[in-house]
């Protein structure tokens, strides 16, 4: 078996998973706001500890890696990169919606006749999300991208299937995607639990990142906005 600790930070949710092969030994998990960059290192400690492991007795460090948030994706790549280095352990990136399909796909119900396909949908700006479909094996079945979401959203799929959506960005996709096909999987939350056994993969496949050069998976690129300054009018 190998023992791997797995970082999400690619949502509002902070959640840190350590795994023994496909068995996930502990977990620490949190959704306040803003806090990722506070209890990550916390995360970590406390699950090595609830564990009775030393740092020294991982086998490698598993992190999300994007599409997301700029700030999340930094702060669990670095967090990752650091402990990587200091133990001398391999990095293994795991897609950020890839695992969350897995999750969704063990969550939902096949009470219909109709397959079933897995869009993830993690909230980008205004009505765009980063999203990609998943067949009920994990199998990628269309590739990710920044979309806007409209009423006409996965058309050239959910006549045929069912498709389930969960994740941050369903809020705005409830507001203009109405199709009898279209399934909300309210329950699901994030989490590092379902980086495990796909991490485990390819820590037996060897499938390792290059710790000096790996970067988060953006998908676009970083806008950050304008502070506004009081006591200023627009021309």
């Amino acid at each position: 078996m190998a023992r791997i600790l797995s970082i999400e930070t690619a949502t509002p949710v902070c959640s840190l998973a350590l795994s023994d092969g496909i068995n996930v030994l502990g977990i620490r998990e949190t959704s306040e706001k803003n806090s990722h960059s506070q209890v990550v290192t916390v995360f970590v400690d406390e699950l090595l500890r609830e564990c009775g492991l030393q740092p020294g007795d991982l086998d490698a460090v598993a992190v999300s890696r994007g599409p997301g948030s700029y700030t999340g994706l930094r702060i669990g790549v670095s967090t990752t990169k650091g402990l990587c280095y200091a133990l001398d352990k391999p990095l293994i990136a795991v897609d950020t919606l890839e695992a969350m399909a897995y999750g969704m796909a063990r969550m939902a119900e096949q009470n219909t006749a109709l397959p079933l396909l897995f869009a993830p949908v993690i909230d980008a700006r205004r009505m765009e999300v980063y999203t990609a479909i998943f067949d009920a094996q994990g199998k990628n079945v269309r590739e990710i991208q920044a979309e806007i979401i409209d009423a006409g959203s996965f058309a050239a799929f959910r006549d045929q299937h069912i498709i389930c959506l969960a994740g941050d960005g369903a809020g705005k996709c409830r507001q203009v995607l109405i199709h009898p096909n279209i399934h909300y999987l309210d329950q699901f939350s994030v989490s590092a639990r379902y980086m495990a056994p796909l991490a485990y993969e390819r820590f037996r496949k060897g499938l390792f990142e290059d710790t000096a050069y790996f970067e988060p998976y953006y998908l676009k690129d970083f806008v950050a906005g304008v502070p506004k300054v009081k006591g200023l009018r627009e021309e």
